[in-house]
């Protein structure tokens, strides 16, 4: 799994950072979560590719979506014929069908667009799931958990030959977690060569959010968390006030969640040189914690290979 940061400012775009947008490639599949103004020269400027099958919108404030209509009316132009998925909030299928057409022209490739609620998984893939959850903004919002399924266990091929399975067919069949039975009738189970299944990997994407449990909930162990750092502390009075969290109150939320990575995003323009939110989210949270920049890129491992 691939992230690529395409927009980390708050809702003023500055020289160095763009607005919301974020990039996960996983396997051959690209997510966009969020669509700032300028996410399509973003996608250029960084090589992530435009072969993209579902975007994720958060919320509907301008710094999220404005980068939509372009970026169809770009795939317009290039001959699209791929249906493209956008999955946003509860009560916003209406707002985002009218800003797709707000040149007065409709995308000429097919668009599905999908309400999704807290606790609807918004995408069901092959070995993994979309999971949207609460999140508390002045508007109707949602925040997106990439959750895969468990992998098998490790298969110890030693034992199984010490067993007197033979290298083959076998070998897989004991892996799917199915019995065999060898030439002198001695039955093996899979538990007998198969380890505990491992954990698949966790990606979340809050969009813009007060701290709030669901984010804790969903991020348990998460490999990523990517949360809403707009202030640090010296405007801590300004978080509630506009539904925005500090970069301590993302920390404390990673801390509790036993995430392994944090990544503070959607900063605010006062703060041209970020390092006092790092800072502070360190004080609090000890696990991996970074601002990214724009155009920065992380490989997600799953968490036994690390």
């Amino acid at each position: 799994m691939h992230v690529t940061f395409l927009g980390t400012s708050g809702a003023v775009p500055t020289t160095e950072r763009n607005t919301s947008a974020l990039m996960v490639r996983r396997e051959g599949d690209r997510f966009l979560f969020d669509v700032g103004e300028g996410t399509q020269r973003q996608m250029m400027r960084f090589g992530t590719g435009f072969d993209v099958s579902h975007v994720f919108l958060t919320h509907l404030h301008g710094d999220h979506v404005l980068g939509l209509p372009g970026l169809c009316q770009t795939w317009d132009f290039n001959d699209r014929e791929d249906t493209l998925a956008i999955h946003t909030p509860p009560g916003t299928r209406r707002d985002v069908e009218e800003l797709l057409g707000a040149t007065g022209a409709r995308p000429g490739f097919p668009v599905r667009v999908n309400e999704v609620r807290p606790g609807d998984v918004a995408l069901r893939g092959e070995e993994f799931e979309v999971r949207a959850f609460e999140t508390q903004h002045r508007t109707s919002s949602v925040g997106y958990a990439i959750v895969e399924d468990d992998r098998k266990g490790r298969f110890d091929r030693e034992r199984a030959e010490e067993l007197g399975v033979p290298v083959g067919p076998k070998f897989s069949q004991l892996h799917r977690g199915e019995s065999v039975e060898l030439d002198d009738g001695t039955v093996i189970d899979p538990e007998q060569v198969v380890g505990a299944p491992r954990p698949g990997r966790r990606v979340i994407y809050t969009g813009d959010t007060r701290p709030v449990q669901a984010t804790k909930d969903v991020s348990a162990d998460a490999d990523l968390l990517v949360h809403d750092a707009t202030f640090a502390s010296d405007h801590a009075d300004r978080a509630p006030a506009t539904g925005h969290s500090t970069a301590r109150e993302a920390a404390r939320v990673a801390r509790d969640a036993g995430v392994k990575r944090l990544a503070l995003t959607h900063i605010s323009s006062r703060y041209p040189n970020p390092s006092p939110l790092q800072k502070e989210a360190r004080e609090v949270f000890s696990g991996r914690c970074f601002v990214p920049d724009d155009g920065q890129e992380l490989d997600v491992p799953f968490p036994d290979s690390e």
